[in-house]
């Protein structure tokens, strides 16, 4: 039993991280009908910048303290992606508003190769370290009711824990705010949210902007885990799947979706993978989708597709 629910806590610590880059996608497809492929690229900058921020602003300011060099690095950052953001906005979406959706798509693929190689030309393709202080080693938990106890990875629950507030943030923003509903009213109709007054390219760059934040702090994470690499921008694709299984249109499906994959990963490669022969946790997460594509294309929390004839 302590077993099992070491694996079951570990999926869902790695759901929550797949949730919130599932969540970048999410936030700007409801609120521009994009499907934003560019979101692992933005992971992987966001996650470079505040990387090499925290080597240079030591350098330029002879600052000594690790913890306000990282906090730094971070705000900084996350100037660098606001305006990456705009930049995207007013040089490409401005002037792609209501054309087809393969259109928009191709434009995201296009910012994604301009960006990776952007980052590279800035910040170099070594492999960096993003250190925010997070503990590496494991803790027990529950070691009055299992022998031994539970062992739970600190970083992983720390993570988890940041994934869980930002989620929540965000529902609070866009349930609560007068821009949240503004937001909200421009995913249900672009020109109705127009007609009234709603400024659309306005909303767009604030929801870039938050979906920039969100690479941020998804970058961090995952670069304080795995190292800051080039391989990074792939973490997007294993979010594609979590996104099929919530909806694109859901947040609460992003989070549940994650947090299914995560779960449905670890316990087949646990319990499934010494049948078949182990690697079950690399293609799992899509044959999943796949089945939810067959039977519910909207996933489990987005919108009915409804055909008036």
């Amino acid at each position: 039993m302590a077993f099992f629910l070491e694996t079951l806590i570990g999926g869902l610590m790695a759901g929550m991280l797949y949730s919130l880059v599932a969540l970048g996608f999410v936030l700007i497809y409801k609120a521009s009908g994009v499907f934003n492929f560019a979101q692992g690229a933005m992971v992987l900058f966001a996650a470079l910048a505040m990387a090499r921020f925290a080597e240079w602003i030591p350098a330029w300011t002879g600052l000594d303290n690790a913890i306000v060099a990282n906090l730094l690095a971070f705000v900084v950052a996350g100037v660098v992606m606001f305006a990456v953001a705009w930049a995207i906005e007013f040089l490409v979406l401005r002037h792609l508003v209501n054309q087809e959706g393969a259109t928009l798509l191709m434009a995201t693929l296009g910012i994604t190769y301009f960006m990776e190689g952007l980052g590279q030309s800035l910040f170099g393709s070594d492999v960096y370290k993003i250190d925010v202080g997070m503990p590496k080693d494991p803790m027990f938990a529950l070691e009055s009711l299992f022998q031994g106890g539970i062992l739970i990875n600190k970083e992983d629950v720390i993570a988890a824990a940041i994934a869980a507030a930002l989620v929540a943030a965000l529902s609070v923003f866009f349930q609560k705010t007068a821009t949240g509903r503004a937001l909200r009213a421009v995913a249900d109709d672009h020109q109705a949210a127009q007609s009234i007054g709603i400024p659309l390219n306005r909303i767009w760059v604030i929801v870039w902007c938050v979906a920039g934040v969100v690479a941020l702090v998804a970058g961090m994470i995952w670069g304080s885990k795995l190292g800051v690499q080039f391989s990074l921008a792939t973490v997007a694709l294993r979010a594609l799947p979590v996104v099929i299984l919530g909806g694109l249109t859901s947040v609460p499906g992003a989070i549940i979706g994650g947090l299914i994959i995560g779960v449905g990963e670890k316990l087949s490669e646990v319990y499934l993978g010494p049948f078949v022969g182990g690697g079950i946790e690399i293609w799992f997460a899509y044959v999943l989708a796949l089945v939810f594509l067959l039977f519910r294309p909207q996933g489990l929390f987005g919108e009915k597709i409804i055909d008036r004839v």
